[in-house]
């Protein structure tokens, strides 16, 4: 048998080689995509297109072996590739070579509010998965801090869409220059956990499209993301995985997506939905999306059998299958069949140093009466206290879970800092990591931990508190929502004890969320820190010896107390929703993601998430949004405005002169914010439309440059269906945080 009968297909250098013919026919693989799309499209059968828009695994979609075209590998991971999952079962795989970086969480990107630093990170992660063979990586997310109760607010960049789409960018375009596929999540309006899989959303035009979509739109239009994750929750009655308008008029139509869209796992409920309404992709139906299995197989998804016997019959047309399987072409010669993309790496010194340099950028000084830094020569005994010094926070959280190659603790930190001058003691035990379960600790073992705690604070010269929340279910963890707004585990009452027998408690508390600090006016420094990955204790030791000057701010306010919140202020049809009739899709009976009795929610704040409320009801938070302390101090000179007008088509600049007045070297984020004093429809009082990180030398000057453009003035006019901005009167706002303005500067639109 000869070479050409012995071959069906086989790839050439990332081409496709057909060899039934008498002369096999190449596809070059440096041809534009577009051919390569086009060509591979006509060889395939309807079969093979069908196939390609399921998944044949936990991770993967099938690719055409008869041509060579190879299957999609995907892998959870906003802040690191997860740990390989087992073919068909949701066990781990228990490898031995995939252990990686944990890089830190999303929040604490949105907290360095450092764009390139954004980018250090997509690269870093991007490697990591290329080396681990993945196609797509399933993040970043940059769905919207509406409320503190929701459970994975640590995956996301905060609740202002301006700093969102800034910082999603760059984290995009570095990632695909691996040839690894960003797929950005949850679209759209995944904002809580509870019911999410049945939770129905209706909210006003101007607030999905001023708050909820601008980093959505931003990641495709700018970053040019290769591929989008349908959410779980309905919208307007519509799941979200196969809705008309976000899919086919919002994300193809407005915005030109030429990507796959992937469901969320378990997010599929409808076959001619999914055939009609855009979906590419179907990943993990019939199960929870996390731990459930299920008995039907892959060929059963709704975009498997049941879609081949619709296209058979003619009741949804063929021209849908080939959309799909034009865009999963697309993605594969992206990626998989990318012959351009660099090698990858792992664990590497690089991306050790990219993790602890994010890390050391988002912590958030809140407080500081003067008692941090503590100085590496402190010669008093310093007692660490709370379950966070030691835990492994890259365990639990759900999909997020990762398994780091190493992992630094907050206690073997400030350990190798202060020596044996460290003490520990737990003060309270959170129990294990459980998921969609509680280990429920015993209140005499809690009291014997509280009062171990206290007794030893009384001898320690300083204490340091580092609790927090963690990723145990009901906490930061995907599937469930937090219960209340106080810290578990009976932790403020424990500050409170330690507080009674030394003043000197420095509070260090590690949380992807705001919660409530009642204790806040008698501690002398508060440390706000999200979830930091491999090099997090390392961080905190930094910042807290003054190795590392602190020069994050919040992404996110921090209410007083939960009903500060606009979307905990107007009781339970904004959130979580309202229950009625019977129950809608329970994919999962008994199940904490699914469940609920077709729940309805109503965003009844609108446009008015976060500092937006604080500042138009005036309603003070604890801590602003884009609050945060140094150990040094900046003064912010008069701006010099290059006019005062703005046209259709023009724009003025802003340039702040901004000094460090303090005696070492330090960052500042100088943001912009813009008022429009007078408008046909409700505004907030301010909108962040700026910002910038500047490092000064002590005693150094600097200048901070901002344009101001028609953009940045513009609202959403729903019944024009259009951005609107309106001749007047305007005011831009230079600060240091949403409620600290230093400048403000009268201009008007014409």
């Amino acid at each position: 048998m000869n070479l050409k009968n012995r071959l069906t297909t086989m790839v050439i250098a990332g081409g496709i080689l057909t060899a039934g013919a008498s002369t096999p026919v190449y596809l070059d693989p440096k041809a534009p995509i577009e051919d390569r799309v086009e060509d591979a499209l006509k060889r395939m059968t309807m079969e093979e297109k069908v196939a390609m828009c399921h998944a044949q695994s936990k991770f993967s979609s099938p690719g055409v072996p008869r041509l060579g075209i190879p299957e999609i590998w995907m892998s959870d991971g906003p802040h690191g590739v997860r740990a390989e999952i087992s073919w068909n079962s949701w066990a781990y795989a228990d490898w031995t070579n995939d252990s990686i970086t944990a890089f830190p969480a999303l929040t604490a990107l949105a907290a360095t509010w450092n764009p390139e630093l954004a980018g250090v990170y997509g690269k870093a992660i991007g490697e990591e998965a290329r080396y681990r063979e993945k196609d797509v990586l399933l993040g970043p997310g940059v769905n919207i801090y509406r409320t503190p109760l929701n459970g994975r607010n640590f995956e996301y960049m905060g609740e202002d869409p301006y700093l969102a789409g800034e910082m999603v960018v760059p984290y995009v375009k570095e990632l695909q220059k691996n040839g690894v596929a960003a797929c950005v999540k949850h679209f759209a309006l995944n904002n809580q956990e509870q019911w999410r899989g049945t939770v129905d959303v209706d909210l006003s035009d101007r607030a999905l499209y001023e708050i909820y979509l601008p980093a959505f739109k931003k990641a495709v239009e700018d970053g040019g993301a290769w591929s989008i994750m349908g959410a779980y929750n309905k919208i307007w009655g519509q799941h979200c995985c196969h809705n008309e308008r976000l899919l086919q008029d919002i994300l193809r139509g407005e915005w030109d997506f030429d990507g796959v869209v992937i469901t969320d796992w378990g997010g599929a409920h409808d076959t001619k939905e999914a055939a009609l309404n855009g979906l590419d992709i179907e990943m993990g139906s019939y199960t929870n999306g996390l731990t459930s299995e299920s008995a039907f197989g892959y060929d059963d998804y709704y975009l498997a059998r049941p879609y081949r016997e619709m296209l058979e019959k003619g009741e949804v047309p063929m021209s849908t299958l080939d959309a799909k399987a034009r865009n999963i072409l697309r993605l594969i010669f992206r990626t998989a069949m990318n012959t351009d993309k660099p090698f990858g790496s792992i664990c590497s010194p690089e991306h050790y140093a990219a993790a602890k340099a994010i890390g050391d950028e988002s912590v958030v000084l809140l407080k500081n009466n003067g008692i941090l830094p503590l100085s590496p020569d402190f010669k008093g005994t310093i007692l660490v206290v709370g379950d966070n010094a030691v835990r492994r926070l890259t365990d639990g959280g759900g999909s997020s879970e990762l398994k780091p190659k190493d992992y630094v603790s907050p206690l073997s930190a400030l350990q190798a800092v202060y020596g044996d001058r460290v003490k520990y003691a737990p003060g309270y035990s959170c129990g294990r990591t459980l998921y969609e379960a509680e280990d429920i600790v015993p209140a005499e073992v809690q009291d014997s931990l509280r009062n171990e705690a206290v007794e030893m604070a009384k001898d320690a010269d300083v204490v340091i508190y580092i609790g927090g929340l963690n990723k145990n279910s009901w906490q930061d963890c995907e599937s469930t929502d937090r219960r209340e707004y106080e810290l578990p585990f009976g932790q403020n009452e424990l500050i409170s004890e330690l507080l009674k027998v030394n003043k000197n408690v420095i509070i260090s508390n590690i949380s992807g969320n705001a919660y409530a600090m009642p204790w806040v006016k008698d501690v002398p420094a508060i440390l706000h820190t999200s979830y930091l990955g491999t090099m997090g204790g390392a961080t905190m030791a930094d910042v807290i010896s003054g190795k590392v000057n602190p020069s994050g701010k919040l992404p996110y306010s921090i209410p007083v107390k939960i009903e500060d919140c606009g979307a905990n202020s107007f009781g339970a049809e904004a959130y979580p929703g309202i229950e009625s009739g019977d129950v809608d899709v329970v994919a999962i009976p008994g199940s904490v993601i699914e469940g609920g009795k077709n729940p309805k929610e109503t965003y009844k704040e609108d446009i008015l998430v976060g500092y937006r409320w604080h500042d138009t009801k005036k309603i003070p938070a604890l801590f602003p949004f884009g609050h945060g302390l140094s150990y040094t101090e900046f003064e912010y000179g008069k701006p010099v405005v290059s006019g005062n007008t703005i046209s259709e088509n023009g724009k003025i600049t802003v340039e702040v002169p901004v000094t460090n007045k303090g005696g070492r070297e330090g960052s500042e984020i100088v943001e912009l914010y813009i008022s429009d004093l007078k408008s046909s429809l409700p505004r907030p009082v301010k909108e962040l439309k700026g910002f910038s990180k500047i490092k000064l030398a002590p005693g150094e000057t600097g200048t901070v440059k901002f344009e101001i453009t028609p953009d940045a003035l513009k609202y959403f006019d729903d019944k024009s269906h259009s951005w609107v901005v309106e001749p007047g009167k305007f005011k831009a706002h230079v600060g240091s945080s949403s409620t600290d303005i230093r400048h403000s500067i009268l201009f008007d639109y014409k």
